[in-house]
């Protein structure tokens, strides 16, 4: 149903993320730089807010404000993880900011982008895309060269430059389509495409999916996502190559699934193309990784092509929604868990590094064993139920030869996983005389592990939640 006018509730998530990000700046401000956190802590607490918040429009299936806004499970189940999974990350980066010089800025720039993350999932409109993209995209130039060395700034610049070849491209598509249909909502333009020049209405795929594409981190656009991923610090690492994802990803499931549904183009397959690319390229990058970020960055990379496999069958079958529902919290839970493993021990950069540093403290690496054996897909986590939705999603939608490869895929990442967690789980012993430290990392890394677990026998509970 489609109104021209809409409630300040139905922005109440997002307004108590930018809330909560003005707050924290004006505290931060004035509070002398050894207190800091205090902005940290209002941080969290505007992204557990703006969770709760999200929890109560799921159920919900309304299009508002001229059609330009859509407030239904898929919005929800983006708010919803993308706030839960910021409050974690901020709690996470505490650590790391503690005494920057722009520690409240960081806190800031995060719900800014979250914010931005929220606007793309909830996106019913072309220029609303757009914003929701820029959103999701200025705030986080800011973060990936927060340490300012050599790499990050690099890094950096690579982030901006690929940033703005996407977008400019992405503009390029939403004026294609604006020509091709005479409108910018999705309810008109799926009404008009169809009689639409088709060369006209391939410009405007190409370039949404560019857009899209490039805050998913998906091939051929994801060439920033290892370089930032390794030029900044874990924490941070871990909202950029997460809290985007989400957003993007329901941003892209929406596109396919209306708008570009009736068209005279074989959109499912081109996005089955980008999901098996991505999947295939980014398991072949990791196996080539001695570093721990670096490897993170690539099985990103992999991860989100599992995502868009359901993306891919968005309009084809009813199992593709709760599919993506569960992979969202699954991806969430166990990518933040990784970059936690690798935050306790920030001065490891590499694997071997990484295993030695990890001796004497087993509950750290039985933990980073449950996440990164959740990323595989290995019973009972939260990624392992996911994908047998993924799968079954796929397969009802007429892509098994996606199916056949996505399962080839999985078993080829435990191996560059193994190489990681392998030497780790060798060398790890509970006798050590070596104390495991007590770190806010560490506590995030063992919360991700029980919590992957727990929504993995608990899915079926999420399902019933996030479904009507």
């Amino acid at each position: 149903m489609e109104g021209m006018s809409g409630s300040p509730l139905d922005l109440l998530p997002e307004l108590i993320l930018v809330l909560g990000a003005v707050s924290a700046l004006l505290l931060g401000l004035w509070t002398p730089q050894s207190r800091q956190v205090r902005a940290g802590a209002v941080a969290a607490l505007a992204a557990l807010g703006s969770a709760v918040a999200s929890a109560s429009t799921l159920g919900s299936g309304r299009v508002v404000y001229g059609g330009t806004w859509t407030v239904d499970d898929a919005a929800g189940v983006a708010r919803l993880t993308i706030t839960l999974a910021t409050a974690a990350v901020i709690v996470l980066a505490s650590s790391s900011l503690r005494g920057h010089p722009r520690q409240t800025e960081a806190y800031v720039l995060m719900l800014l982008g979250a914010t931005g993350a929220m606007v793309l999932a909830a996106a019913s409109d072309l220029l609303m895309l757009v914003a929701g993209y820029l959103l999701a995209s200025v705030p986080l130039y800011a973060l990936a060269g927060f340490r300012k060395d050599d790499r990050g700034v690099e890094a950096t610049l690579k982030y901006y430059l690929m940033g703005a070849f996407a977008g400019v491209l992405m503009l390029l598509g939403v004026a294609a389509l604006i020509l091709s249909a005479g409108a910018t909502d999705y309810a008109n333009l799926a009404a008009a495409l169809p009689a639409a020049p088709v060369p006209l209405v391939a410009v405007g795929v190409v370039g949404l999916l560019a857009g899209v594409g490039f805050k998913a981190g998906v091939v051929p656009v994801h060439f920033w996502v290892p370089d930032v991923t390794a030029g900044t610090t874990p924490a941070i690492a871990a909202f950029l190559t997460t809290i985007p994802k989400i957003g993007a990803a329901v941003a892209a499931f929406r596109l396919v699934r209306d708008p570009l549904s009736g068209i005279a183009l074989d959109v499912p397959l081109v996005v089955a193309v980008i999901a098996a690319a991505s999947m295939t390229l980014g398991n072949l990058a990791a196996f080539q990784q001695q570093e721990v970020l670096r490897l993170l960055g690539y099985s990103t990379v992999s991860q989100v092509g599992y995502l868009f496999m359901v993306v891919a069958v968005a309009a084809r079958t009813d199992l593709a929604f709760p599919a993506l529902a569960i992979y969202l919290a699954g991806y969430a839970v166990t990518n933040i868990g990784a970059f936690a493993a690798a935050a306790a021990l920030p001065r490891a950069r590499t694997l071997a590094q990484w295993a030695e540093a990890s001796r004497g403290q087993p509950g750290l690496v039985l933990s980073l064993v449950v996440v990164l054996l959740g990323l595989v897909g290995t019973p009972p986590t939260a990624v392992f139920v996911a994908k047998l939705a993924v799968f079954s999603a796929a397969a009802d939608g007429a892509l098994g030869w996606l199916v056949v490869l996505a399962a080839v895929n999985t078993v080829a990442s435990l191996f560059y996983y193994l190489r990681w967690f392998g030497p780790a789980v060798r060398r790890s012993s509970p006798s050590s005389s070596t104390r495991a430290r007590r770190s806010l990392p560490l506590l995030t890394a063992h919360t991700a592990a029980v919590t992957s677990l727990v929504l993995g026998v608990g899915a079926g509970a999420w399902l019933t939640l996030v479904v009507a």
